[in-house]
């Protein structure tokens, strides 16, 4: 007892002193910040109403023009935003670079071109005043015109005007961080200076260096945007060691300056604050007149991320577009602080944080704004590290102390017990008290310990249980024997199990297995086979038997075992492989819309089939299961009538053991779904003659009376070798005649249906023409003609609704293309092509002008 005692407690020490090395690695370090993401999941909080955001949208995007945008539109907003009244607008943008246009180079080309020609002199070698004077004014009038349309073409000059008459924008700058080993390339411009924010008087300005990011390069904007704009801050981002953002650096240090952030900037300007009003400890205190932010030892304010609200940003978000087009009421904007910036996907980098994998940096802006106006910010108190620590010590205690001398289910309630209280006194402090104190180190360390602990405990004990039950070995297996002899086989089992598994048992425990396959028992022989290869695989011959048994267990029926889902279960090696009337099934290709499709082959001529199979009598009953078998059989009937190069070939159908199948062609390639994406669509000229092979393909159908019904990319498969295609899935194909053909049924893939079958009338081969224009719609610009957020709106936009061009999509598009779609598209079906040769006419036609047009 002393000796488990005594190893107990080591474990319990080692434990501790791996978890506290662990403590200072990424992946326990990122295991505390996880759990600081939900408590702050858990906290409860709104956002500041005075935070709006101007986002630059796919929508405005699309209204004016791709990005980056001139920047006299820019100025447009700002204007806007003054004339609405704003209190802060904060820009996310940055403008570090001039924006020149051609027209503005060739202005001040011309201009440069005037006055270095020496025109104004020779206009005073003039003799008659009346032509000087004419002159000359003609000569000021042409200059001031180029001055003026200089004005108007200098987008750069218009945003600096924009920026002084507002006087309340923030623009953004960049810093490199990094720690500075020299002195700097060039100060900051003097506007920058003069921004910083005044160290406190008592701070040791050495210290002061170590407390805050440092900084090697500054990337500012322009200096007529600098001497216009009524503040910069840096937007300069540091990413916690998992990657996410979690922390706002209020201050970054070039060299001696501290540069404020845009938050700190806007919340200064909003609250009209005065040097004065500001003081600022670096690694401890930022005061903005009466807000008081505590700060961590970098100068960094652990940020408040606001849940989203129904999906969606909690933020008031007014589109860029509707802002300067005026159709935001001013009310929105008034007396607001207003962070411009991109929201639209592909814009600029995005930030990981506790509410948003993907984060705008104007939304981001937003949430650390709101936290500094509400002080939502999260706290980590100075005396954090020692409370962690004394944790850890207790834990460590515990571990020592009291999981040895306790017994084990109490010691395992009472870990479990600590766990949870450990966790939730750090959820809560962050959730509720926007204190973070990092604890995880101890939960793992009680984890690891008393996990550590309990499985030697285990260990030792099955030891002397096992050391216990030797002495019962010998009567276990004579037991097995007298059972085995006469023919209990699984009793004999249940005793041979019970002795200690060695080389001894192995000759005893095969016999066993041969018995159970003399009785046909081959799922409990592979049982026998499994146990003794837990200590000697190579034992004889048991791997092959096991896998022989194991095969005659699965043999032993056809039919799949748990319904029309289930796959057929195909036999090992030395067994023969199962038969569908006269052939060999090889393997599963997938499930089809009836059942499970396999391959198989046909021994006596050794052609390669694809065999589709239904379990019908353990799906259906009585009258049920006999429709379902007449519709199956049907499928084989309609299609096996067709005989087209570009419609898949029937060979046979047929039943066994009620799993219907019926025996295909098989085909390579692969379905048209994987050409409808817009990154994979096929050469115009390629669509429109497998189309055109389609249409031929439905015409033939019709001319038969039969229809398809369900076209669509995922029944047309297509050989990228050959370039050919076969039509598939006659699934709910009908035979039009008067006995067979019910009306008011909806059949079909509703995307690609026809007005008709929407409506439930009697649809004919024009029906399947309608889903080839969708298809070959989708197929050229890898949309949809008609879409609906449900049911309802789809089967409005199909019946009432006119499809688009799809040159608005794919503008290469030859002008044929639309023509033969509105036909093919129409709403009533007389005006549509009457068959599929006319269709397919049209589509040999226009492709040649497509190659025509690609020359």
């Amino acid at each position: 007892m002393h000796v488990n005692y005594l190893r107990e407690i080591l474990i319990g020490l080692g434990c501790a002193l791996l978890v506290y090395a662990l403590s200072f690695t990424a992946p326990l370090q990122s295991l505390d910040r996880v759990t600081y993401d939900w408590g702050m999941r858990l906290a409860d909080r709104d956002v500041n109403e005075q935070v709006v955001i101007v986002a630059i949208d796919e929508e405005s995007i699309a209204s004016l023009g791709r990005w980056p945008w001139s920047r006299d539109i820019h100025a447009a907003l700002i204007d806007a935003l003054g004339a609405a009244r704003a209190k802060v607008i904060a820009y996310s943008v940055f403008f570090f670079e001039p924006q020149r246009g051609q027209g503005l180079e060739a202005v001040d080309e011309v201009l440069s071109r005037v006055q270095q020609s020496g025109l104004f002199e020779l206009t005073g070698q003039v003799k008659e005043p009346i032509l000087q004077q004419q002159l000359e004014t003609s000569l000021g009038e042409f200059t001031q015109s180029l001055l003026e349309m200089r004005t108007r073409l200098d987008s750069d000059e218009a945003l600096a005007k924009s920026l002084s008459q507002s006087a309340n924008v923030i623009l953004p700058m960049l810093f490199s961080i990094g720690k500075p080993l020299g002195n700097p390339d060039q100060l900051l411009p003097q506007p920058l200076q003069d921004q910083q924010l005044p160290v406190d008087s008592g701070h040791d300005p050495a210290a002061a260096n170590r407390q805050a990011l440092q900084a090697i390069q500054a990337f500012v904007p322009l200096p007529l945007f600098m001497q216009a704009a009524a503040g910069i801050g840096h937007l300069t981002v540091e990413k916690d060691i998992d990657g996410n953002t979690r922390s706002e650096p209020v201050a970054v240090d070039y060299y001696g300056t501290f540069i404020p952030s845009v938050a700190v900037q806007a919340v200064i300007q909003y609250l009209n604050l005065t040097a004065a009003d500001i003081h600022f400890i670096p690694g401890q205190l930022l005061r903005l007149g009466g807000l008081e932010i505590r700060l961590d030892d970098r100068s960094r304010m652990n940020n408040f991320y606001y849940q989203d609200q129904y999906g969606r940003t909690p933020f008031r978000v007014e589109s860029f577009v509707d802002v300067v087009s005026g159709r935001t009421p001013p009310r929105h904007l008034q007396d607001k602080i207003v962070l411009v910036g991109a929201t639209a996907a592909g814009i600029g980098d995005t930030q990981a944080t506790a509410v948003d994998s993907n984060m705008p940096p104007v939304v981001a802006l937003g949430h650390t704004i709101s936290s500094l106006l509400n002080e939502d910010f999260i706290v980590t108190p100075g005396w954090s590290r020692w409370a962690a620590l004394l944790a850890f010590v207790l834990v460590t205690l515990y571990l020592v102390i009291w999981v040895p001398r306790g017994g084990a289910a109490a010691t395992s309630l009472t870990s479990l017990l600590l766990v949870a209280v450990l966790m939730a006194v750090q959820l809560i402090l962050v959730a509720s008290e926007s204190l973070w104190i990092p604890l995880m180190s101890p939960v793992v360390l009680l984890l690891l310990g008393h996990t550590l602990i309990s499985t030697s405990r285990f260990l030792m004990s099955e030891k002397a249980k096992r050391d216990s039950d030797l002495d019962s070995a010998e009567s276990n297996r004579m037991l097995g024997l007298s059972f085995q002899g006469q023919g209990q086989l699984d009793m004999a089992f249940d005793k041979f199990r019970k002795c200690p598994l060695d080389e001894k048992m192995l000759d005893l425990l095969y016999n066993l297995g041969l018995d159970f396959e003399r009785k046909r028992q081959f799922n409990k022989a592979v049982a026998v086979y499994q146990y003794m290869a837990e200590l000697n695989p190579d034992f004889k011959d048991i791997a092959a038997r096991q896998d022989r048994s194991q095969a005659m267990d699965q043999s032993i029926m056809l039919t799949p075992r748990g319904g029309v889902g289930d796959s057929l279960v195909l036999n090992g090696s030395g067994v023969e492989k199962p038969m569908l009337g006269r052939y060999e099934v090889l393997k599963e290709l997938g499930k089809g819309a009836m059942g499970i499709v396999y391959l198989g082959q046909d021994p006596k001529i050794s052609r390669t089939v694809a065999i589709k199979t239904m379990a019908l009598s353990q799906e259906f009953e009585g009258e049920e299961l006999e429709e379902v078998k007449g519709r199956f059989f049907r499928e084989a009937e309609t299609a096996g009538r067709l005989n087209h190069p570009h419609i898949v070939t029937i060979y046979d159908a047929g039943e066994e053991q009620d799993l219907a199948y019926i025996a295909m062609e098989f085909l390579h390639g692969c379905e048209l779904t994987e050409y409808t994406r817009p990154d994979k669509l096929l050469p115009i000229s390629q669509v429109l003659l497998l189309m055109a092979d389609a249409a031929d393909a439905l015409g033939y159908a019709d001319e038969h009376n039969v229809v398809h019904r369900d076209i669509k990319p995922a029944n047309v498969l297509f050989n990228p070798e050959t370039g050919n295609i076969k039509l598939t899935d006659f699934g709910i194909a009908r035979i039009i005649d008067s006995s067979k053909t019910r009306t008011g049924t909806v059949l079909g893939t509703p995307s690609y249906m026809s007005p008709e079958q929407f409506a439930g009338k009697k649809a004919d081969g024009r029906a399947d023409l309608f889903s080839l224009g969708v298809m070959t719609f989708q197929l050229l610009t890898g949309k949809l003609p008609f879409v609906g957020d449900s049911m309802a709106s789809l089967m409005y936009a199909i019946t009432s609704s006119e499809a688009p061009d799809p040159r608005q999509y794919r503008p290469e598009l030859p002008e044929c293309v639309g023509g033969i779609l509105q036909v093919a598209l129409s709403k009533d079906a007389e005006d549509r092509y009457q068959n599929g040769y006319e269709m397919a006419a049209d589509l040999r036609q226009c492709a040649a002008l497509a190659d025509q047009q690609a020359g």
